[in-house]
């Protein structure tokens, strides 16, 4: 049972570093369709320095071993984003395709 939790917990943790990671270096790049997602929720250009910043720091902090009070503070940050993220679209109306990556991302924290 514990090789089985482990295995869950690595795919989970995978699943979701990768997506933080590549969002963050989406952001840092300031990719065309993230601008225009950022701009269109009414939030600030620079905190898409912000962001990706937190979360390429934060998928370090969850992958390096030990630091469990620092992993337990990136996990936070980094379910606080999601449900914000998840939030905010929803207050603009938006759904299906575009909540499902705050969805997934969120369900892929819990998990890990």
């Amino acid at each position: 049972m514990e090789k089985r939790k482990l295995i869950i917990y690595w795919i989970f943790t995978a699943l979701f570093t990768f997506g933080m990671a590549s969002s963050g270096i989406m952001q840092l790049l300031r990719a065309k369709e993230i601008m225009e997602i950022l701009t269109h929720l009414g939030y600030p250009t620079y905190l898409l320095t912000i962001l990706g910043v937190w979360k390429i720091l934060g998928v370090i902090t969850v992958l390096v071993p030990r630091f469990t009070l620092a992993k337990e503070w990136a996990y936070a940050g980094f379910f606080f984003l999601m449900t914000g993220a998840l939030f905010s679209h929803l207050a603009m109306g938006y759904t299906g395709k575009a909540i499902a990556g705050p969805v997934m991302q969120t369900i892929f924290i819990v998990m890990s």
